[in-house]
């Protein structure tokens, strides 16, 4: 997880040829599939997950996102080079993110979610042993945001989500300067992806880091 100063924005929950085409257009630098989750509307099966996938801009890292499933699962995808990322969104544990860098030998990028209400979530996040974590307000879909103020004793990169949107996304980067942001409804126009919501998305986030950088000469290298 090295990288410059630039945050970088993952819209999430495709399901369409046409969603592959918005992202294409607007080039986030994640695109994110939920992968077989009975109940999510956004949920694609591991076929859907290969077609989507091979349309997707070589520039726009693929990730599946999964809620206690199989290991084998995530892990097949993995292996293949269907997906890049495993976006664990379940009561997932150290020994599943081990089982599974162990099935894939050692090769597995493994993001954990966790839901943030107290500073307990933000401590478990901390020592979590996955590659990347993701802070989330947890009940999925509400448009609420967690309390931002936990999230500012977060000692390591993360992404941020929970009910961002166009109308919050540069108070989001400006305040806490995540290393990445998740947006999924918040780009979405009764249920589907929203191509100009996408591009605005993505060009707020694009313009909030220049800001940045303009402000503080662009020195903040993030590890």
């Amino acid at each position: 997880m090295t990288g410059d100063r630039t945050v970088k924005i993952k819209i999430c929950g495709l399901k369409r040829p046409e969603d592959i085409g918005y992202v294409n257009e607007a080039l986030p630098d994640y695109a994110g599939f939920v992968v077989e989750v009975p109940g999510s509307r956004r949920s694609v099966d591991r076929d859907a997950v290969r077609r989507l996938s091979a349309g997707l801009d070589d520039r726009i890292i693929p990730i599946g996102v999964f809620v206690d499933a199989p290991p084998e699962l995530p892990a097949g995808l993995l292996k293949e080079g269907i997906i890049t990322v495993a976006q664990l969104h379940g009561c997932e544990d150290e020994k599943y993110i081990e089982q599974l860098r162990e099935m894939t030998d050692g090769t597995a990028k493994i993001m954990k979610a966790f839901s943030v209400t107290s500073d307990r979530d933000i401590e478990a996040a901390w020592k979590c042993s996955a590659d990347m974590i993701l802070l989330d307000q947890g009940a999925g879909g509400t448009g609420k945001v967690f309390d931002w103020s936990l999230a500012r004793g977060m000692g390591r990169p993360y992404f941020l989500a929970g009910g961002l949107g166009i109308g919050n996304l540069a108070e989001a980067i400006r305040i806490l300067s995540p290393w990445a942001v998740d947006l999924s409804s918040g780009v979405e126009t009764d249920g589907n992806k929203d191509r100009r919501k996408i591009s605005e998305a993505v060009a707020i986030v694009r313009g909030a880091v220049r800001e940045a950088d303009g402000e503080s000469g662009g020195n903040d290298e993030r590890k």
